[in-house]
């Protein structure tokens, strides 16, 4: 099948008609370079132009249609071909026009606005980071943003980085402001470690650790040795625990930064996975679509191919190449039985097929070649006389011209196989015992060049 270049350009004429394998109707055409249309415009008088063709016509001025004249309908001012009946193409204010990020529709007149503020996929740039992401990920990404400013838990001053934070850099600030209050902390430590000395049996101390200056001997009273400056002092409870309270309130800050960094890990990866998960949706959705693609593609080039040989006089003639093989195919059970391609009474009238097994099928099976009629679904079928009652001949034909094998045979009127189909086709009716496969061995005068041809003949009487 030909493949046509889709090129949209305006400064081309038409695409050549040596493309096509099959006729095409003029109203595909341009009335100028008489090609295949490329970017049509459609003139007031209601003929077509390739856009780059109706600017050549009218570059100089209005013109008058030749096609209008042509056929005999020139009319002013309808058949006056004038420029400016191309120029409103691609620049009307209210043609809808998908938006290339999110994919919906809007105005062309308010594409500006949609892309500055509207769109949820328009792409904005941190403005602590400058990292580039979707306006719909932006509280995400300010939980994640390792130049956010935070707040500072100990005195409260703001503008210290996450960045500085998660990864334990603290500013001079906070490394100043976590000591100055761990030494607010330690006179009260010490002042329990103290009451602990005091409240100790005998022999249970002996020294109090480097720093304190403080021991007791078995059977002795408290003993100040001489760096002591002064006597101990007794702490009050309340204040050992504060203390204590104020030691677990750091730790726990500590903890609570540690839980925030991991709550906000643990968000970034489920919105990773979200995306993820819709990537992975949107390329499953592409490879459904790119295989309805390929079948529509390839029913097209089905079609195209039933074109080339479809016939509309109720006669047809059916080429069939590699014989050999396909018999193998249909003694192996790959492929039992073939169809040809659909031919027509008329125009608008019965559509029809062959259906041929090439080892036979039912009586004939390994020994004939079975060839059977099929009514299909046309388009026409609710103008049509039911149940089809035209006589029908299959031949083989010999390729010496001598003597055709003819088969020939009345429809049953009864018979659901002639009736208006009601789906693709109708049941296959014919002649399982069309021909022996004895006569096509050897030198057979029907098979020539590993090729046979078929001939089925619709008598057309009373249509």
């Amino acid at each position: 099948m030909a493949r046509i270049s889709m090129d949209c350009s305006t400064s081309l004429p038409g695409i050549p008609l040596s493309v096509l394998s099959v006729p095409m109707e003029n109203k595909y055409k341009c009335q100028q370079c008489l090609q295949v249309l490329r970017r049509p415009v459609q003139a007031q008088c209601g003929h077509r132009f390739c856009v780059h063709c109706f600017k050549l016509l009218t570059s100089s001025g209005p013109k008058p249609c030749e096609a209008c004249r042509q056929e005999e309908i020139y009319e002013e001012p309808i058949s006056i071909l004038n420029s400016s009946e191309s120029q409103h193409e691609g620049r009307c204010e209210y043609e809808r026009i998908q938006c290339e990020a999110c994919q919906n529709f809007i105005l062309h007149r308010e594409k500006d606005r949609h892309n500055e503020r509207e769109c949820e996929a328009r792409t904005l740039n941190c403005k602590y980071c400058k990292m580039t992401f979707n306006f719909k990920d932006i509280k995400a990404h300010d939980e994640i943003c390792l130049k956010f400013p935070l707040q500072c838990k100990d005195c409260g001053k703001k503008k210290i980085t996450r960045e500085k934070i998660e990864n334990g850099k603290l500013s001079d600030h906070e490394q100043s402001s976590t000591m100055e209050h761990l030494r607010l902390l330690l006179p009260m430590v010490l002042s329990v470690a103290r009451t602990r000395v005091e409240s100790s049996g005998p022999g249970e101390w002996q020294e109090d650790g480097p720093g304190l200056g403080l021991y007791r001997a078995p059977g002795e009273g408290v003993v100040e040795d001489s760096g002591a400056a002064a006597p101990l002092q007794s702490v009050d409870l309340d204040k050992k625990v504060t203390a204590l309270e104020n030691i677990v309130c750091v730790l726990n800050r500590e903890v609570e930064r540690s839980s925030v960094t991991l709550e906000a890990f643990a968000h970034q990866h489920r919105l990773d996975q979200e995306k993820i998960e819709n990537l992975s949706n949107k390329v499953r959705q592409l490879e459904r679509t790119l295989t309805m693609r390929d079948l529509q593609l390839s029913e097209t080039e089905q079609m195209v191919r039933e074109l080339q040989f479809c016939t509309y006089d109720g006669i047809f003639v059916w080429k069939i190449a590699e014989f050999s093989r396909r018999r193998q195919d249909a003694v192996a059970g790959r492929t039992p039985a073939m169809f040809s391609p659909a031919f027509y009474s008329s125009k608008y009238g019965y559509k029809m097929c062959l259906r041929l097994y090439l080892n036979g099928d039912g009586t004939g099976r390994g020994t004939h070649l079975s060839l059977f009629f099929v009514v299909m679904r046309g388009k026409y079928d609710a103008l049509l006389k039911w149940p089809f009652s035209q006589k029908v001949t299959l031949m083989l034909l010999d390729q010496n011209n001598r003597e055709h094998i003819i088969d020939a045979f009345r429809p049953d009127v009864t018979s659901t196989s002639f009736q208006k189909p009601i789906s693709e086709m109708n049941i296959a009716s014919g002649c399982p015992l069309f021909c022996p496969l004895a006569k096509l061995a050897g030198k057979s005068p029907y098979l020539r060049d590993d090729t046979i041809f078929i001939k089925a003949i619709v008598d057309l009487t009373g249509l």
